[in-house]
């Protein structure tokens, strides 16, 4: 359970091969014992953008492992009125015994972490989302029993998701093609770890079609073509995302067993069509169910529970 013993997790680069396979296999164990660790901690849940499945399954992971969990709403602290971020920081280190937090910028998370001795999760940034490709990863695992060798094709924004799922795919052993509109591409520094990472026995594909990105893929996946702080881009971006719809005939083109995943909340009628969503190849629901397993493993082999 201590595999990862007080350390942060602030990217998925932060993790080797090696590290995710474990993990993932402690999810799947936790899945289904249903232990309580008694692990007699707390996390903080110190998040500044809105939440419902990151904020529930964290919450949920933790009471399941038998510890505690404080929401420290941003609003209602010293956050909200400028104090520093160091000065936040070193002060949670003393009360707390993890924190989870959900920002915009990954440099805020960096500040946090350097400054709190406690460990230090990612719940999202503007440039990754580690913990909901994890849950990715445990989801397309239970419906392949393997991801090495296995295709992802990723269509829409290049946002935090498409970065983490580069990085996540590399270090499994899939290859992963990441469709987007011209101008809307992924990191370039997730890019060349992902490839790092990849270190050509896998593929990092970059691409501005999405029929040829998604011809015989196993698993295609998408997420809103604005994300939380671009709301006011939301209409602009519509004419120029729609071409990156996933609908039943651009599913039609990927594995006849493929899967379908979307990290959600979901935009129906936009980014991917009702009929897909609520079909035989969704595995979207279970995808979400698993935020709250992994994050259980998570917690379990940062904290050393027992």
């Amino acid at each position: 359970m201590a595999l990862l013993s007080g350390r942060d997790l602030l990217s998925l680069a932060d993790l080797t091969s090696q590290e995710v396979q474990e993990l993932l296999q402690m999810a799947i164990h936790l899945k289904s014992q249903q232990l309580n660790l008694r692990c007699n901690k707390v996390l903080g849940l110190l998040f500044s953008k809105a939440s419902t499945r990151t904020r529930v399954s964290f919450s949920m992971a933790m009471y399941q492992l038998g510890g505690q969990v404080i929401d420290l709403n941003p609003n209602v602290t010293q956050v909200s009125r400028g104090e520093p971020v160091q000065d936040t920081a070193r002060v949670l280190d003393r009360y707390l015994d993890i924190l989870a937090i959900r920002t915009f910028a990954q440099q805020e998370l960096d500040i946090f972490a350097h400054y709190a001795k406690i460990p230090v999760i990612n719940a999202l940034t503007d440039l990754e989302h580690p913990c909901q490709v994890l849950a990715d990863l445990l989801t397309i695992q239970e419906c392949f029993g393997t991801l090495s060798g296995l295709t992802l094709t990723y269509v829409g924004d290049g946002n935090n998701v498409a970065n983490s799922l580069m990085l996540g795919c590399a270090l499994v052993g899939m290859n992963v093609r990441v469709a987007t509109p011209s101008g809307f591409e992924p990191n370039a520094t997730i890019i060349e770890k992902a490839r790092a990472i990849a270190n050509n026995k896998t593929q990092v594909i970059l691409s501005n079609d999405p029929e040829t990105a998604t011809k015989g893929a196993h698993v295609l996946y998408t997420d809103v073509w604005a994300s939380m702080g671009q709301e006011s881009e939301a209409d602009d971006r519509l004419p120029i995302f729609q071409p990156y719809q996933i609908n039943e005939q651009l599913l039609s083109l990927a594995d006849p067993q493929a899967i379908v995943l979307h990290c959600l909340p979901a935009h129906r009628g936009e980014e991917i069509t009702n009929a897909v969503i609520e079909g035989s190849q969704s595995r979207v629901w279970d995808q979400a169910e698993n935020r709250m397993h992994v994050q259980k493993a998570l917690l379990a082999s940062i904290l050393g529970a027992k």
